[in-house]
């Protein structure tokens, strides 16, 4: 059944879902963000706390914002030089 599922999918829509899934990697990195910074002030907070589970707990919270965050960076930058790629082909 799936070897018979052959999308054909325009140049014009591909763009646009391209597009669309370039906002939606925006967004989720704007989030990480504005979650890494918050992560990062609570955890500078706890650092001279005498509870070392909650404090490991909120390096680990740091841990995975920069996670999604590098992860999020590497697509925009992948998807940036492949664009960059396709125009510096077309130009000449």
């Amino acid at each position: 059944m799936v070897d018979r599922l052959n999308l054909q999918i325009d140049k014009k829509m591909w763009n646009r879902v391209s597009f669309y899934i370039n906002v939606v990697i925006f967004l989720i990195v704007a989030v990480f963000l504005y979650l890494l910074i918050i992560d990062s002030f609570s955890a500078g907070r706890l650092s001279n706390a005498t509870d070392t589970l909650v404090l490991s707990n909120a390096w680990i919270a740091v841990a995975r914002d920069v996670a999604f965050v590098a992860v999020g960076f590497v697509i925009i930058f992948v998807q940036l030089f492949l664009s960059y790629r396709k125009l510096s082909q077309r130009s000449f």
